[in-house]
């Protein structure tokens, strides 16, 4: 089970398939069994403190001989730290988020580690690359967590990154499932971000409140709000109808950010508070319906891809050529 382009090359993988760094889901056990079943796992920092960082980087080099990444959110109030630690600790891979890819790119790169920044535009995706980044995920507006403002779908963002840089691109936003993985790749992505499918994964370090929620969740489950602060894919709960009101009222960024307060997504994602947590998650939760082990999601959706493109070969159209 094997597939070379250049982001599996990039990232000395064997499927192009990596697990997003999400907050409050994305600890050591879930990125080492990715990175075991042979796609890249991500331990997503934005929810670390250094030294739980630090653990966690060091849980992961334990539990898994291959390539691993660490997800750093550049909203984070102590970036310093977590750079020296990730430099420290000889992390291979970096994917950085929620802002200017130009301030931290070319020390991590001094420092031997390959970096890819996540984008939400084609305009962003340019200036990733002018900072050196090695590659960009492109993010649609179906993604779950911080959001792109602009709204711009997977479907069209995917073509327009792809056209705008020569760098590879990671697509991310609404994916899944095998089938949706190689429609990603008709669009020229060279590899996938998962982030919803692996939160209900038996390895995943949310709650399984919040997991069950997700398994439960229908089509139209979610709704992105809170552009004023930072754009954010909500998990619509008793906290997300009553901000999102709010939102619809006019309600300034000071009175938003006062009722949002401290530690909401924690209580929500990661102690179980299915009312007054904050549940970030993406659309494709409309899709996933059990909890598997991360090496069965990965197998999955390998699978599906293959059987998917197989298929596309048996039709009508493809014989006229």
């Amino acid at each position: 089970m094997s597939f070379e382009n250049r982001i599996t090359q990039l990232f000395n993988i064997e499927l192009p398939i990596i697990q997003a760094g999400m907050v409050w889901a994305s600890g050591w056990e879930l990125a080492s069994a990715v990175s075991n079943a042979g796609g890249l796992g991500i331990l997503g920092a934005g929810s670390m403190y250094p030294a739980i960082l630090r653990e966690q980087i060091q849980k992961t080099k334990a539990a898994t001989n291959k390539p691993f990444a660490v997800n750093l959110p550049m909203l984070y109030p102590d970036l310093q730290a977590h750079i020296n630690i990730i430099i420290e600790e000889k992390v291979p891979i970096v994917f950085t988020s929620a802002g200017n890819p130009k301030t931290w790119t070319s020390t991590l790169k001094e420092a031997g580690i390959i970096v890819v920044h996540v984008v939400s535009s084609a305009l962003f995706a340019q200036k990733a690359e002018a900072a050196g980044c090695d590659a960009v995920v492109a993010e649609g507006f179906e993604a779950g967590g911080h959001n792109g403002r602009d709204e711009t779908t997977t479907m069209v963002l995917i073509p327009l990154v792809h056209k705008a840089v020569k760098i590879p691109v990671i697509a991310a936003g609404g994916i899944g499932t095998g089938a949706q993985m190689l429609a990603a790749f008709a669009l020229g992505a060279e590899g996938v971000q998962i982030g919803t499918r692996f939160v209900c994964s038996e390895e995943s370090c949310a709650h399984i409140h919040f997991k069950q929620a997700v398994v439960n969740a229908g089509e139209g489950a979610t709704q992105l709000g809170l552009k004023q602060l930072a754009p954010v894919r909500l998990l619509k709960n008793e906290f997300a109808i009553e901000i999102l009101a709010l939102e619809r009222e006019g309600k300034d960024k000071e009175a938003l950010a006062s009722f949002l307060g401290r530690g909401r997504a924690k209580k929500g994602m990661y102690e179980g508070d299915m009312k007054e947590g904050e549940l970030e998650i993406g659309q494709v939760s409309a899709m996933v319906d059990n909890i598997l082990p991360a090496a069965v999601i990965v197998k999955d959706i390998w699978k599906e891809f293959q059987i998917t493109a197989e298929h596309i070969n048996t039709l009508p159209f493809t014989r006229s050529f």
